[in-house]
């Protein structure tokens, strides 16, 4: 690929400029400090040397305590959080880089052991299957979640509103809002996790409600300009599903026109990935990129050459890259050149230390090491 290629051209997301089309997934790496969920010092050198990606986004931080449901994920509700974090954005910008923060709240994916002894919440009490939790104890089966009441829906648009703030203050050029993977907000869109009667289910546009509203709660604080959403029309983590998914998804996209986001950021394997959709369910994002009028993210498997593919047949302006961004801190400059990349260690994808995290070389790193 030569550096012509689109994919190392300049675009612009909403407010912000990004100097090339590759954008860093958000990845959990479960390297928070436990005692507060505060980022480290080693998150600010993970997130810097990979500041050459036209933008990045962060791993997931928890809007609320109540949003955790997983051991060493860093938050955005806490003052040391926001401190943490402002560290982490300061030396991203003077190495040249745009960032955002993921807001997330897991919903029914979590355990008492996250909860002080309480069960996590959800639209309805609907279990999640196929995942558990690891708590104190290892491995443990997630529990059927109990419903939230209206106002405690409304208070937690209302988290995610203050947690936009707390990103303003620590610095980011953004937020996306966490709507996929059969989290909080997915389960509110999705009719096989949401089973209420009130305005937040039922109908699509009830089920859209919540979704819509922490969008515009974003949006207030920072302008909507600066922010994005995340969704996974095929996902099925927990079991999440719909009747409808092509219509529930199409009818969100829709409404998600209005604000005039930064992105709207779709993750949608591709084939022989093993996140993609069984064989005979029909791709959305195709028809959610006709429906959205705003720069769109596509993410799932991808490689600089079907990454350039899906750029040059107009299916996307932005591609998102997950496990190459883990290896490969300088990975832009990597595909500009043609270079090898480093091979990815599964077994340091989530917790432990500095091995796996930040130790990945550099070209420059590796080519000094051979001329030595």
């Amino acid at each position: 690929m030569s550096q012509s290629s689109v994919l190392f051209t300049s675009f612009q997301a909403g407010a912000v400029n990004l100097p090339n089309r590759l954008v860093m997934a958000p990845m959990t790496r479960s390297r928070a400090n436990n005692e507060g969920n505060v980022p480290t010092d080693a998150t600010v050198a993970y997130y810097v040397q990979r500041a050459s990606a036209g933008l990045i986004i962060t791993e997931g931080a928890q809007v609320s305590p109540q949003g955790v449901g997983y051991a060493f994920t860093p938050g955005i509700y806490s003052e040391a959080q926001v401190a943490g974090w402002r560290k982490v954005t300061d030396a991203v910008h003077a190495a040249g880089g745009r960032i955002f923060v993921q807001l997330w709240h897991v919903g029914a994916i979590s355990h008492p052991f996250f909860q002080n002894g309480e069960l996590p919440v959800a639209p309805s009490a609907v279990k999640p299957v196929g995942v558990q939790a690891y708590t104190d104890k290892g491995m443990e089966d997630i529990p059927t979640p109990r419903a939230l009441e209206i106002h405690e829906v409304k208070a937690v648009v209302e988290d995610f509103r203050r947690a936009a703030e707390n990103a303003k203050a620590a610095g980011f050029d953004g937020v996306e809002i966490h709507g996929a993977n059969g989290y909080l907000i997915d389960q509110f869109i999705q009719d096989g996790t949401n089973q209420r009667t009130d305005e937040y289910g039922g109908s699509v546009e009830n089920r859209a409600r919540f979704a819509l509203e922490i969008v515009q709660a974003a949006a207030d604080v920072l302008g909507a300009d600066r922010v994005g959403i995340r969704l996974a029309p095929n996902g099925s983590m927990g079991g999440i599903k719909d009747a409808d998914r092509l219509g529930t998804f199409s009818y969100l996209t829709e409404q998600l026109n209005r604000f005039g986001l930064a992105y709207l950021h779709v993750i949608e394997a591709l084939p022989g990935h093993p996140m993609a959709a069984p064989a005979g369910q029909p791709a959305i994002a195709p028809a959610l990129r006709q429906i959205f009028r705003g720069p769109f993210i596509l993410n799932g498997g991808y490689t600089q050459e079907t990454a350039e593919s899906a750029l040059a047949n107009k299916e996307a302006d932005l591609v998102s890259f997950g496990v190459p961004f883990i290896a490969n801190p300088d990975l832009v400059e990597r595909y500009q050149q043609g270079a090898a990349l480093n091979t990815p260690d599964p077994a340091t994808f989530y917790g432990g230390g500095e091995k796996g995290y930040i130790d990945y070389p550099a070209i420059a790193e590796q080519q000094v090491g051979l001329a030595q």
